[in-house]
């Protein structure tokens, strides 16, 4: 019998790159959260090694090489629930200890006039959709764990704010991000909105939403605020999956424009997305159909597997972001067009595509009853 996709593409990993990562960051830590999610189904104590092996080398007596609090990148917190698993599985107080330094980073965090995060200290005043599924669980899982109902609430807050404030209202799609004060050029001058939904960025969102109302108790008021931002982002995300493939494009709400393409980590956060809100509740069993037939267009389209059990996963758009960085030349600033996405390159077993391509995998067998 063939082994599931989960495990096939987790044990390559493990063969092929030892080491994932030389600096704190969230591509690797979204990797590893896909392996956690393999290990957890499967009980596994290689995956549970691999992840401890790779936090290792960064954790030390509650430090975090490599990480800079000063930065207030919300990229780094993207390992907290990596960290928060491990002290759960070993009790060892590093990892506890390593996560309470991402935690004082979210007490200090700059925020926006209206309460939202910074996305980077880099970036005054702008929310992007990316940073709700970098801080977002960590924060939930932290306040439900330490019983801190105004954490809750600032959790909901987020993510209600960047729901209103970037929301297409023509096509109830999300834009990929929102700058409160308005001075990026990438920012509308009405809204503050950037000009284009790009697929990762609300995959992003859509997972951080389904891994958040996870955790929530079951009835409470920050459910009941978020839930509801759920379903629409799911319901406007499944209105553009493409009709032939059943993938997502690079571009949402433009497929089949000149230059657009099928991108495998959007189209690998939506298949996740869909089936694990189906699986708590939130939403219909008809997302479940859309995510197994996602899921068949990503095997097809993306995924190969050679004779010696190598399993590659290919499509996934390179590292995308917005405006620049201080010490940039001018010619480097990403506007956000639809022309600056769908020239993005792409690479192979990008972490960020086969991490959620891994926990795809793992929400799709447990409900096909393979796990």
């Amino acid at each position: 019998m063939t082994a599931a996709w989960s495990m096939r593409a987790a044990d390559a990993l493990l063969r092929r790159e030892p080491v994932v990562g030389t600096r704190w960051a969230y591509e690797w830590a979204t990797l590893l959260k896909g392996v956690d999610q393999v290990r957890r189904a499967t009980g596994d104590q290689r995956y549970l090694q691999y992840i401890r092996s790779n936090l290792d080398r960064f954790v030390h007596d509650g430090a975090i090489a490599t990480y800079s609090r000063e930065a207030f990148d919300l990229d780094s917190v993207a390992g907290g629930p990596l960290l928060l698993s491990l002290h759960r599985e070993t009790g060892d107080e590093r990892y506890r200890a390593a996560a309470q330094v991402l935690r004082e980073q979210l007490r200090a965090q700059p925020r926006t006039p209206s309460g939202g995060f910074w996305h980077k200290g880099i970036y005054p005043d702008q929310m992007w959709l990316d940073g709700i599924y970098m801080a977002g669980p960590f924060y939930a899982e932290l306040a439900v764990a330490f019983a801190e109902p105004s954490a809750l609430d600032d959790v909901a807050r987020q993510v209600t704010l960047i729901a209103e404030r970037t929301r297409d209202e023509r096509t109830g799609l999300l834009r990929h991000a929102w700058d409160e004060s308005k001075r990026e050029r990438w920012a509308d001058p009405a809204t503050g909105r950037s000009p284009s939904s790009w697929g990762r960025a609300l995959g992003w969102f859509a997972m951080a939403l389904a891994d958040i109302l996870e955790l929530l108790p079951t009835r409470s008021a920050q459910r009941d605020r978020i839930a509801p931002i759920f379903r629409e982002t799911m319901a406007a995300a499944m209105r553009v999956q493409d009709e032939e493939t059943r993938l997502w494009w690079q571009v949402l709400d433009q497929g089949g424009r000149e230059g657009n393409y099928l991108e495998a980590s959007a189209s690998a956060m939506f298949v996740y997305a869909a089936a694990k809100g189906v699986r708590l509740g939130h939403l219909a069993p008809t997302h479940l159909d859309s995510a197994r037939q996602g899921y068949d267009g990503i095997l097809r389209r993306f995924v190969s597997a050679s004779a010696d059990g190598d399993i590659t996963l290919h499509g996934t758009c390179a590292g995308t972001g917005l405006g620049r960085r201080p010490d940039e030349p001018d010619m480097t600033y990403r506007d956000g067009s639809y022309e600056y996405y769908v020239h993005r390159p792409l690479e192979t077993n990008d972490h960020r595509g086969l991490g959620a391509f891994l926990m795809a995998s793992v929400e799709l067998e447990r409900a096909s009853g393979t796990r």
